[in-house]
């Protein structure tokens, strides 16, 4: 006999893949503290894992209807996390210049806050697509990035600042877009 049990709507499979990329952080912060070839790819395989986990946390949730607030609230912050303990690692390492790194998270840190102030004021700012295909370059610029080493004549390296610059663009444009839309449903400024 198999009985049912009524959980709570945070504890469902899509908040438990935004854990595990919060978990995934601290192995991918020490994998990044050993120099060398085989740390930078397990590193790699690490991110990426995390970053997977993104696509399907939202897949779950969209189709089995297991969104909670808790998860609305995590997944974004999760991104985040994982991508600035990725760029804020690779600083050192020479892999990633330090102003871009900073611009990448300056305008998370702008638009997390812009969120919360949106919030207060009940304008809701939904993640548009822009935002998604910044998440997504980013994801794969840093993992390239991360990976750094030529594997079968490809410089990853070259390749994921390409990408990180492309990334950057659409990152800037993105954030100027949330703050066009919460200037746009403000009270304050209200439409002709």
């Amino acid at each position: 006999m198999v009985v049912e049990q009524n959980l709570p709507t945070y504890r469902n499979l899509p908040n438990l893949l935004t854990g595990i990329r919060i978990l995934a952080i601290p192995v991918l912060v020490v994998l990044l503290c050993f120099p060398g070839r085989l740390a930078s790819f397990l590193a790699a395989l690490v991110f990426a894992a995390a970053g997977a986990t993104d696509f399907f946390d939202g897949f779950f949730a969209r189709r089995r209807q297991l969104t909670s607030k808790l998860g609305k609230f995590m997944d974004p912050l999760a991104d985040k996390l994982l991508v600035t303990a990725a760029l804020i690692m690779l600083i050192p390492l020479g892999r990633v210049p330090a102003w871009m790194a900073f611009v990448i998270i300056g305008r998370e840190l702008a638009v997390t806050g812009l969120r919360g102030l949106a919030a207060a004021e009940g304008i809701i700012l939904a993640p548009d697509r822009w935002g998604k295909t910044k998440t997504l370059l980013q994801m794969v610029a840093i993992a390239c990035l991360i990976l750094h080493y030529p594997y079968h004549a490809v410089d990853f390296q070259r390749l994921g600042l390409a990408l990180l610059w492309i990334a950057l663009v659409v990152t800037v444009a993105s954030g100027v877009g949330y703050f066009l839309a919460f200037f746009r449903q403000s009270p304050e400024n209200p439409s002709p």
